[in-house]
């Protein structure tokens, strides 16, 4: 896959020499109710998932892309995840990963991309995302880019002992 080019930043695969920006994402707890992790990953295992990540979305049913800046600084990642070939669909996840990054239009940008990438290119019918009902950067971000709230997920996960609602987003390509 080649890069998917923005006018603010650009979308690229995973290389190699991302271990320690992934190590970094991955193993930061502030964000693992997102991705639902509690457990931290070994450098190791990161090598190993990033020697696995040029496997075909058709294959791993996932794909990853790195957001970068047009000064080529690592801004966070992109992901389609759960991709069903048969019912043409895939949930999305974006995670920037400094605080000073967020709110600036990284992410939009890295949605829209990734949006026309699935519609176009995979030939998917939707994409979908699921969001803890505290998250409303998330929330405002996947409503402005066209995603709609469908459903809610009455204490769907617990952090820290606390159980908490999550909503499930949709885009269906008309």
């Amino acid at each position: 896959m080649q890069t998917l080019k923005g006018q603010h930043i650009n979308l690229r695969a995973l290389e190699p020499e991302d271990l320690d920006f992934v190590f970094e994402v991955e193993n930061d707890e502030n964000i693992w109710e997102l991705s639902n992790t509690q457990v931290p990953f070994s450098r190791y295992a990161i090598k190993q998932y990033l020697e696995n990540a040029l496997k075909d979305i058709f294959e791993v049913k996932q794909l990853r892309l790195v957001i970068v800046s047009k000064k080529n600084i690592t801004l966070g990642l992109i992901d389609l995840f759960d991709f069903d070939f048969k019912n043409k669909r895939a949930g999305v996840g974006v995670v920037i990963k400094d605080d000073n990054n967020r709110a600036k239009g990284y992410g939009s940008e890295a949605l829209k991309l990734l949006i026309n990438y699935s519609f176009t290119h995979l030939g998917l019918h939707q994409l979908y995302c699921n969001i803890s009902e505290h998250n409303k950067l998330s929330i405002q971000l996947f409503e402005n880019n066209g995603f709609k709230k469908v459903g809610l997920k009455k204490d769907w996960n617990v952090d820290k002992g606390n159980y908490s609602n999550e909503y499930l987003f949709q885009l269906i390509n008309n």
